[in-house]
């Protein structure tokens, strides 16, 4: 049961998860593997409005992931765009990162191999994802414009359509612990972290909502 002061907590720290970019057209749009298939849906559906010419779809699987996509993350996020429709040469697939420091340096090394001229990267991820992504892009691939870009959803209906109202705080909690100290092990770019965040983190923690944060 999550009591009312986590779900405050987690709510706020959701909020600030989200970058809150306009989607315009960039050259990729690369759509970062999770246990979410949204990220798929929405990755297409940009497609769709010509927000980016070509697709990368990203991530091998994780402990988290194994179960719904056995096959690999970016491979299941393929064959759900083909699914819909979108046209097979225009989807490449990165089938290795485990982690999103490897999501962008592998996509921008199969892209700069493909030969394709990157100048904007719309980044699409799960929505609480959005900040921890744009700041790993800032930090490892200079020179190019990174627009966040995310399922567009309220927290309560993420977590109905997730199913698993614990797992959405402890990710939220490990996405928040990534912020605060990747910085300064030079894994992404920092971000500043409203006094309140904080506060509604270190709760969290003291809550028990720590399965997804890094040791030490």
């Amino acid at each position: 049961m999550i009591s009312a002061q986590a779900r405050a907590d987690a709510e706020r720290l959701w909020d600030f998860h989200r970058m809150r970019h306009e989607p315009r057209p960039c050259s990729v749009a690369v759509g970062l593997g999770s246990h979410d298939l949204g990220v798929a849906d929405t990755t297409v559906e940009l497609y769709r409005r010509g927000m980016a010419p070509l697709i990368v779809f990203t991530g091998a699987t994780s402990r988290t992931t194994q179960d719904r996509t056995p096959r690999g993350e970016a491979v299941h996020y393929r064959e759900r765009a083909l699914e819909l429709g979108v046209p097979e040469g225009v989807v490449l697939v990165e089938a290795r990162a485990r982690n999103t420091g490897e999501n962008i340096r592998f996509s921008r090394a199969l892209l700069e191999d493909a030969g394709a001229d990157v100048t904007s990267v719309l980044l699409v991820s799960k929505p609480y994802e959005e900040r921890r992504a744009y700041a790993t892009a800032r930090r490892l691939w200079p020179g190019v414009e990174i627009v966040s870009a995310s399922t567009p959803m309220t927290f309560e209906a993420y977590v109905e359509s997730i199913g698993d109202p614990r797992l959405v705080l402890d990710m939220l909690v490990g996405a928040l612990q990534r912020l605060l100290i990747y910085p300064g092990q030079g894994f992404m770019a920092a971000q500043s972290v409203p006094d309140d965040v904080t506060a509604a983190y270190d709760r969290l923690c003291r809550a028990g909502y720590t399965s997804r944060l890094v040791p030490g």
